[in-house]
């Protein structure tokens, strides 16, 4: 039986991955500071002696500060870099190589580029902490490919059943799920490229068990979608209509208007059935 050693196994992702790497037959061992053997990112030590112990065959690191308006700057690159760095140099310590190391980074590392489609060869541009911290973790895992099998990934926005309600998608169909008369939103006309988050984690176990390592590859569905779409979706779902306020304070100035990725590289390195349509996410999330 192959192990995997998952950061991040209790968060959102981690733990629809977990679930998904359990019923394909592998062992999960969980890298998690709440855990039975609880382990810090940024404790160099204590991640050398959970990788040592471990030994894995396949690492997935999700681990991070994802939310974007996360109020402490230092903590996107605390646990963002170092704690990457962190575990990197333990796990090239080990006397066995895992056969690879999948590392999520985010599509925010683009910014705002002049076009419509952002694949993998384009430059990165990063506007807010999260975004640099997660580009400054890729440039510093770069060092360490002739010592690791490590594959970057840059998962574009998804939701699922599950996710945190301070994130726009959860928080919109909750205000319709409580049947609220109003919701207050930010920038109405953002667009991005939203997928299912079981559509994520598929991509994330196929990208495992692939020949691909030394790459960045992009995780996204090649749609994108309005916010006020998204509203009108889940109008549809729950047969009413919601008043949509703008509050100013939601207004980002760095606000990235569109993202939307190119799936031509990951369609090519692994095989995947089609995503999900997002009207049966948002139902999905409606009914649980």
């Amino acid at each position: 039986m192959k192990t995997v050693l998952l950061t991040g196994a209790t968060g959102f992702t981690g733990r629809y991955l977990e679930s998904a790497l359990l019923q394909r037959g592998y062992r999960v061992l969980r890298l998690d500071p709440n855990g039975a053997e609880p382990c810090d990112l940024t404790d160099l030590a204590a991640v050398e002696r959970t990788v040592a112990r471990a030994e894995p065959d396949f690492v997935v690191h999700l681990a991070a500060i994802a939310f974007v308006a996360h109020g402490n700057a230092e903590d996107f690159y605390r646990v963002n870099v170092i704690g990457t760095m962190n575990l990197l140099q333990a796990l090239a310590g080990l006397k066995k190589t895992p056969q690879k190391v999948l590392l999520a980074s985010s599509a925010n590392v683009y910014g705002m580029p002049a076009v419509e489609v952002l694949d993998e060869s384009l430059c990165p541009a990063p506007v807010s902490h999260y975004a640099c911290s997660k580009l400054a973790m890729e440039h510093m895992a770069r060092t360490w490919f002739g010592r690791l099998p490590i594959l970057i990934t840059r998962p574009f926005n998804y939701t699922g059943p599950g996710q945190a309600e301070h994130f726009l998608v959860p928080k919109i169909v909750k205000h319709f799920k409580d049947r609220l008369p109003f919701i207050e939103l930010g920038n109405l006309h953002v667009r991005r490229d939203y997928s299912d988050v079981e559509d994520v984690v598929a991509a994330y176990v196929a990208l495992l068990e692939s020949d691909v390592r030394s790459d960045v590859v992009n995780i996204c569905s090649g749609r994108d979608i309005a916010l006020l779409e998204i509203v009108a979706m889940m109008r549809d779902i729950a047969g009413y209509e919601i008043e949509v306020r703008v509050n100013p304070e939601f207004v980002r100035e760095n606000e990235v208007p569109r993202l939307m990725g190119s799936t031509a590289k990951l369609r090519t390195v692994v095989t995947l059935p089609p995503f999900h349509p997002f009207q049966e996410t948002l139902r999905r999330m409606y009914k649980a």
